[in-house]
Protein backbone atom coordinates (compact mmCIF):
# COMPACT_ATOMS: atom_id res chain seq x y z
CA UNK A 1 0.00 0.00 0.00
CA UNK A 2 1.31 3.42 -1.00
CA UNK A 3 0.31 6.68 0.67
CA UNK A 4 1.55 10.25 0.75
CA UNK A 5 3.96 9.44 3.57
CA UNK A 6 4.83 5.84 2.75
CA UNK A 7 5.89 3.98 -0.39
CA UNK A 8 5.30 0.26 -0.57
CA UNK A 9 8.67 -1.55 -0.55
CA UNK A 10 9.76 -3.26 -3.73
CA UNK A 11 11.35 -6.72 -4.03
CA UNK A 12 14.85 -5.48 -3.13
CA UNK A 13 13.58 -3.50 -0.15
CA UNK A 14 11.61 -6.52 1.09
CA UNK A 15 14.69 -8.73 0.88
CA UNK A 16 16.74 -6.11 2.71
CA UNK A 17 14.10 -5.82 5.44
CA UNK A 18 14.00 -9.58 5.89
CA UNK A 19 17.80 -9.73 6.07
CA UNK A 20 17.95 -6.94 8.66
CA UNK A 21 15.23 -8.64 10.71
CA UNK A 22 17.12 -11.94 10.70
CA UNK A 23 20.37 -10.22 11.69
CA UNK A 24 18.63 -8.38 14.52
CA UNK A 25 17.00 -11.56 15.84
CA UNK A 26 20.33 -13.42 15.73
CA UNK A 27 22.13 -10.60 17.58
CA UNK A 28 19.37 -10.39 20.17
CA UNK A 29 19.48 -14.14 20.72
CA UNK A 30 23.28 -14.02 21.07
CA UNK A 31 23.01 -11.17 23.59
CA UNK A 32 20.43 -13.02 25.67
CA UNK A 33 22.54 -16.19 25.54
CA UNK A 34 25.57 -14.19 26.74
CA UNK A 35 23.55 -12.80 29.65
CA UNK A 36 22.35 -16.29 30.54
CA UNK A 37 25.86 -17.76 30.43
CA UNK A 38 27.31 -14.91 32.46
CA UNK A 39 24.66 -15.25 35.17
CA UNK A 40 25.13 -19.03 35.19
CA UNK A 41 28.89 -18.72 35.53
CA UNK A 42 28.45 -16.31 38.46
CA UNK A 43 26.01 -18.67 40.15
CA UNK A 44 23.07 -16.29 39.83
CA UNK A 45 20.77 -18.96 38.38
CA UNK A 46 20.99 -21.32 41.34
CA UNK A 47 17.58 -22.38 42.59
CA UNK A 48 18.48 -21.34 46.15
CA UNK A 49 18.50 -17.68 45.06
CA UNK A 50 15.09 -17.87 43.37
CA UNK A 51 13.39 -20.24 45.77
CA UNK A 52 12.37 -17.50 48.28
CA UNK A 53 10.03 -16.00 45.68
CA UNK A 54 8.04 -19.24 45.61
CA UNK A 55 7.17 -18.90 49.30
CA UNK A 56 4.70 -16.53 50.90
CA UNK A 57 7.17 -15.06 53.41
CA UNK A 58 9.14 -13.06 50.85
CA UNK A 59 5.94 -11.59 49.44
CA UNK A 60 3.95 -10.93 52.59
CA UNK A 61 6.94 -9.64 54.59
CA UNK A 62 8.77 -7.56 51.98
CA UNK A 63 7.38 -7.23 48.45
CA UNK A 64 3.64 -6.79 48.98
CA UNK A 65 3.97 -4.19 51.78
CA UNK A 66 6.49 -2.31 49.63
CA UNK A 67 4.17 -2.51 46.63
CA UNK A 68 1.33 -1.19 48.78
CA UNK A 69 3.39 1.83 49.80
CA UNK A 70 4.36 2.44 46.16
CA UNK A 71 0.73 2.34 45.06
CA UNK A 72 -0.31 4.57 47.96
CA UNK A 73 2.27 7.24 47.18
CA UNK A 74 1.51 7.08 43.44
CA UNK A 75 -2.26 7.21 43.96
CA UNK A 76 -2.08 10.20 46.30
CA UNK A 77 0.22 12.02 43.89
CA UNK A 78 -2.07 11.30 40.93
CA UNK A 79 -5.23 12.39 42.76
CA UNK A 80 -3.67 15.71 43.76
CA UNK A 81 -1.56 16.41 40.66
CA UNK A 82 -4.29 15.80 38.05
CA UNK A 83 -6.79 18.47 39.18
CA UNK A 84 -3.97 20.83 40.17
CA UNK A 85 -2.36 20.43 36.74
CA UNK A 86 -5.70 21.01 35.01
CA UNK A 87 -6.24 24.16 37.09
CA UNK A 88 -2.83 25.62 36.24
CA UNK A 89 -3.15 24.59 32.58
CA UNK A 90 -6.43 26.46 32.26
CA UNK A 91 -5.06 29.40 34.26
CA UNK A 92 -2.21 29.75 31.76
CA UNK A 93 -4.82 30.37 29.06
CA UNK A 94 -6.68 33.06 30.98
CA UNK A 95 -7.37 36.43 29.41
CA UNK A 96 -6.35 38.12 32.67
CA UNK A 97 -2.64 38.76 33.00
CA UNK A 98 -2.79 38.67 36.80
CA UNK A 99 -3.90 35.02 36.46
CA UNK A 100 -1.94 33.94 33.38
CA UNK A 101 1.50 35.26 34.36
CA UNK A 102 1.69 33.89 37.94
CA UNK A 103 0.39 30.51 36.72
CA UNK A 104 3.06 30.46 34.02
CA UNK A 105 5.80 31.34 36.50
CA UNK A 106 4.72 28.57 38.89
CA UNK A 107 4.52 25.96 36.13
CA UNK A 108 7.87 26.83 34.58
CA UNK A 109 9.57 27.01 37.98
CA UNK A 110 8.51 23.60 39.25
CA UNK A 111 8.91 21.99 35.84
CA UNK A 112 12.55 23.06 35.75
CA UNK A 113 13.56 21.63 39.13
CA UNK A 114 14.47 17.92 39.43
CA UNK A 115 11.80 15.96 41.26
CA UNK A 116 14.40 14.48 43.63
CA UNK A 117 15.48 17.97 44.72
CA UNK A 118 11.87 18.84 45.53
CA UNK A 119 11.50 15.65 47.57
CA UNK A 120 14.62 16.45 49.58
CA UNK A 121 13.54 20.05 50.09
CA UNK A 122 10.06 18.96 51.19
CA UNK A 123 11.59 16.49 53.64
CA UNK A 124 13.77 19.22 55.20
CA UNK A 125 10.78 21.54 55.35
CA UNK A 126 8.71 18.94 57.21
CA UNK A 127 11.60 18.23 59.57
CA UNK A 128 12.15 21.87 60.51
CA UNK A 129 8.67 23.36 60.24
CA UNK A 130 6.12 20.68 61.12
CA UNK A 131 5.41 18.04 63.73
CA UNK A 132 5.04 15.17 61.25
CA UNK A 133 6.54 11.99 62.69
CA UNK A 134 9.65 10.39 61.24
CA UNK A 135 7.66 7.36 60.06
CA UNK A 136 5.22 9.39 57.97
CA UNK A 137 7.64 12.10 56.85
CA UNK A 138 9.16 10.22 53.86
CA UNK A 139 5.70 9.59 52.39
CA UNK A 140 4.73 13.24 52.79
CA UNK A 141 7.98 14.38 51.18
CA UNK A 142 7.69 11.98 48.24
CA UNK A 143 4.07 12.92 47.54
CA UNK A 144 4.87 16.64 47.81
CA UNK A 145 7.75 16.40 45.34
CA UNK A 146 5.77 14.27 42.89
CA UNK A 147 2.75 16.59 43.05
CA UNK A 148 4.73 19.80 42.50
CA UNK A 149 6.68 18.43 39.55
CA UNK A 150 3.99 16.39 37.83
CA UNK A 151 1.27 18.99 38.28
CA UNK A 152 3.41 21.45 36.34
CA UNK A 153 4.00 18.90 33.57
CA UNK A 154 0.32 17.96 33.45
CA UNK A 155 -0.56 21.66 33.22
CA UNK A 156 1.36 21.88 29.95
CA UNK A 157 -0.29 18.67 28.72
CA UNK A 158 -3.73 20.11 29.45
CA UNK A 159 -2.90 23.42 27.79
CA UNK A 160 -1.49 21.70 24.70
CA UNK A 161 -4.52 19.41 24.47
CA UNK A 162 -6.96 22.32 24.58
CA UNK A 163 -4.96 24.38 22.08
CA UNK A 164 -4.89 21.41 19.67
CA UNK A 165 -8.65 21.70 19.15
CA UNK A 166 -9.88 23.67 16.12
CA UNK A 167 -10.54 27.34 16.83
CA UNK A 168 -13.97 26.90 15.34
CA UNK A 169 -15.07 25.15 18.52
CA UNK A 170 -14.48 28.26 20.59
CA UNK A 171 -15.93 30.57 17.96
CA UNK A 172 -19.09 28.46 17.64
CA UNK A 173 -19.50 28.43 21.42
CA UNK A 174 -19.26 32.19 21.60
CA UNK A 175 -21.70 32.46 18.68
CA UNK A 176 -24.43 30.65 20.60
CA UNK A 177 -23.86 32.78 23.69
CA UNK A 178 -21.63 30.65 25.91
CA UNK A 179 -19.22 32.43 28.21
CA UNK A 180 -15.54 31.47 28.28
CA UNK A 181 -15.91 29.41 31.45
CA UNK A 182 -18.84 27.51 29.99
CA UNK A 183 -16.95 26.98 26.75
CA UNK A 184 -13.98 25.57 28.61
CA UNK A 185 -15.91 23.19 30.87
CA UNK A 186 -18.65 22.10 28.44
CA UNK A 187 -16.91 22.14 25.05
CA UNK A 188 -13.12 22.24 25.12
CA UNK A 189 -12.16 20.10 28.11
CA UNK A 190 -14.46 17.13 27.29
CA UNK A 191 -13.23 17.01 23.69
CA UNK A 192 -9.56 17.37 24.57
CA UNK A 193 -9.56 14.43 27.01
CA UNK A 194 -8.95 11.86 24.28
CA UNK A 195 -6.14 14.01 22.88
CA UNK A 196 -4.46 14.39 26.27
CA UNK A 197 -5.00 10.85 27.55
CA UNK A 198 -1.86 9.18 26.09
CA UNK A 199 0.42 11.91 27.45
CA UNK A 200 -1.36 11.89 30.81
CA UNK A 201 -0.94 8.12 31.12
CA UNK A 202 2.75 8.42 30.27
CA UNK A 203 3.11 10.93 33.10
CA UNK A 204 1.22 8.66 35.49
CA UNK A 205 3.67 5.87 34.65
CA UNK A 206 6.49 8.29 35.50
CA UNK A 207 4.84 8.97 38.86
CA UNK A 208 4.77 5.26 39.69
CA UNK A 209 8.44 4.84 38.84
CA UNK A 210 9.57 8.02 40.58
CA UNK A 211 8.30 6.76 43.92
CA UNK A 212 11.50 4.66 43.96
CA UNK A 213 13.49 7.87 44.47
CA UNK A 214 11.89 8.23 47.88
CA UNK A 215 13.01 4.76 48.82
CA UNK A 216 16.61 5.37 47.79
CA UNK A 217 17.06 8.87 49.22
CA UNK A 218 14.47 9.25 51.99
CA UNK A 219 14.05 5.74 53.32
CA UNK A 220 10.44 5.33 52.19
CA UNK A 221 9.59 1.63 52.51
CA UNK A 222 8.33 1.32 48.94
CA UNK A 223 8.93 -1.58 46.56
CA UNK A 224 12.57 -0.89 45.71
CA UNK A 225 13.52 -0.20 49.31
CA UNK A 226 11.78 -3.39 50.45
CA UNK A 227 13.75 -5.28 47.81
CA UNK A 228 17.03 -4.25 49.40
CA UNK A 229 15.90 -5.63 52.76
CA UNK A 230 14.81 -8.86 51.10
CA UNK A 231 18.11 -9.18 49.24
CA UNK A 232 20.05 -8.64 52.45
CA UNK A 233 18.19 -11.47 54.16
CA UNK A 234 18.28 -13.97 51.29
CA UNK A 235 21.54 -12.88 49.57
CA UNK A 236 19.86 -12.76 46.14
CA UNK A 237 20.57 -9.25 44.90
CA UNK A 238 20.33 -9.92 41.16
CA UNK A 239 17.29 -12.15 41.47
CA UNK A 240 15.47 -9.58 43.61
CA UNK A 241 16.22 -6.81 41.10
CA UNK A 242 14.80 -8.93 38.27
CA UNK A 243 11.63 -9.79 40.19
CA UNK A 244 11.02 -6.18 41.21
CA UNK A 245 11.66 -5.03 37.64
CA UNK A 246 9.03 -7.48 36.40
CA UNK A 247 6.57 -6.16 38.99
CA UNK A 248 7.11 -2.59 37.77
CA UNK A 249 6.62 -3.71 34.16
CA UNK A 250 3.37 -5.51 34.96
CA UNK A 251 2.12 -2.58 37.04
CA UNK A 252 2.71 -0.06 34.28
CA UNK A 253 1.36 -2.48 31.67
CA UNK A 254 -1.92 -2.68 33.57
CA UNK A 255 -2.04 1.12 33.74
CA UNK A 256 -1.40 1.63 30.03
CA UNK A 257 -3.81 -1.15 29.04
CA UNK A 258 -6.57 0.43 31.09
CA UNK A 259 -5.81 3.84 29.56
CA UNK A 260 -5.94 2.38 26.03
CA UNK A 261 -9.30 0.77 26.77
CA UNK A 262 -10.61 4.04 28.23
CA UNK A 263 -9.40 6.02 25.21
CA UNK A 264 -11.14 3.65 22.78
CA UNK A 265 -14.32 3.86 24.80
CA UNK A 266 -14.24 7.66 24.87
CA UNK A 267 -13.67 7.81 21.12
CA UNK A 268 -16.57 5.44 20.46
CA UNK A 269 -18.89 7.38 22.77
CA UNK A 270 -18.11 10.62 20.96
CA UNK A 271 -18.85 9.33 17.48
CA UNK A 272 -21.88 11.01 15.96
CA UNK A 273 -24.70 9.02 14.43
CA UNK A 274 -24.59 11.28 11.38
CA UNK A 275 -28.31 11.96 11.66
CA UNK A 276 -29.79 15.21 10.38
CA UNK A 277 -31.74 17.13 13.01
CA UNK A 278 -34.37 19.60 12.01
CA UNK A 279 -33.99 23.15 13.27
CA UNK A 280 -37.31 23.11 15.13
CA UNK A 281 -36.23 19.91 16.94
CA UNK A 282 -32.94 21.49 18.05
CA UNK A 283 -34.35 24.62 19.63
CA UNK A 284 -34.66 23.00 23.05
CA UNK A 285 -31.12 21.62 23.12
CA UNK A 286 -28.40 22.96 25.38
CA UNK A 287 -25.84 24.89 23.27
CA UNK A 288 -23.08 22.80 24.84
CA UNK A 289 -24.80 19.61 23.63
CA UNK A 290 -25.15 21.04 20.14
CA UNK A 291 -21.49 22.05 19.94
CA UNK A 292 -20.39 18.77 21.49
CA UNK A 293 -21.97 16.99 18.52
CA UNK A 294 -19.98 19.16 16.12
CA UNK A 295 -16.74 18.56 18.02
CA UNK A 296 -16.69 14.85 17.31
CA UNK A 297 -15.82 15.42 13.69
CA UNK A 298 -18.39 12.86 12.48
CA UNK A 299 -20.78 15.23 10.82
CA UNK A 300 -23.91 15.73 12.89
CA UNK A 301 -25.96 18.53 11.23
CA UNK A 302 -28.51 21.00 12.42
Amino acid sequence: MTSVLYDAPGPRAKRRNVLLTVVFVVLLAAFLWWIWRTMDDKGQLKWALWQPFTTSDAWTTYLLPGLGTTLKAAALSMLIALPLGALFGIARMSDHRWVRIPAGVVVEFFRSIPVLLMMLFANEFYVRSTNIGSEDRPLYAVVTGLVLYNASVLAEIVRAGILSLPKGQTEAAYAVGLRKGQTMTSILLPQSVTVMLPAIVSQLVVIVKDTALGGVMLGLTELLNSRSTLAANYANVVASFIVVGIIYILLNLVLTTFASWLERRLRRSKKSTGATVALEDATGLNPAQVLGGFGTGAGGTI
